[in-house]
């Protein structure tokens, strides 16, 4: 590449010991071009290291950027996936919410029809004076001296008074619960 100078030295003059000076003169055979040259040459390899530097920083770059649009697109599906699991999330919840409803309406009307029953019962026990040991012992009797066909003849009849319930009809709400 670059060649080293070529110095020369020469003397003039004579040789003797009175005779004056010698001078020397140091001189560099083309030793501007030569420089130039060199200077142009590290120029053009920086320029050459330079795009090449610029060339890798774009490349990782132009990575990082397909990086984040390929996480972008990947949380963006997430998030859709998300708002539609809470979607239906939150039609399941109303609909259990509207089937709790409607439950809890079933619930205080069949209460309202369980006390209305047990007034019934309480009814027929006060109408006819007989308390439940009464009634045990008057259905056994009425039982005996009847015939079959007698009995339920008799039971039609006198059906307030000669219920076969004797206890109160209990429910409570979770015989509704499922």
């Amino acid at each position: 590449m670059a060649s080293s100078s070529d110095t020369t030295i020469t003397s003039s003059g004579g040789s003797g010991l009175g005779s004056g000076s010698s001078s020397c003169l140091i001189r560099s055979s083309g030793s501007k071009e030569d420089l130039q040259h060199l200077m142009d040459q590290k120029k053009k390899n920086r320029m050459i290291s330079n795009r090449e530097s610029a060339r890798r920083s774009r490349k990782r770059k132009q990575k990082q950027l397909d990086d984040l649009e390929t996480q972008l697109s990947q949380l963006r599906k997430q998030n859709n996936q998300m708002i539609s699991s809470v979607n239906i999330t939150t039609q399941h919840y109303m609909n259990v919410e509207t089937e709790n409803q409607v439950l809890q309406a079933q619930v205080a009307e069949l209460s309202h029809q369980l006390r209305s029953l047990n007034e019934i019962i309480d009814f027929m026990y006060g109408g006819c004076g007989f308390s439940d040991e009464q009634y045990c012992n008057s259905s056994n009797s009425i039982s005996n001296s009847f015939s079959g066909a007698e009995f339920a003849d008799e039971l039609l009849i006198n059906s307030l008074c000669y219920g076969y319930v004797n206890q109160p009809i209990l429910a409570s709400a979770d015989m509704f619960m499922y």
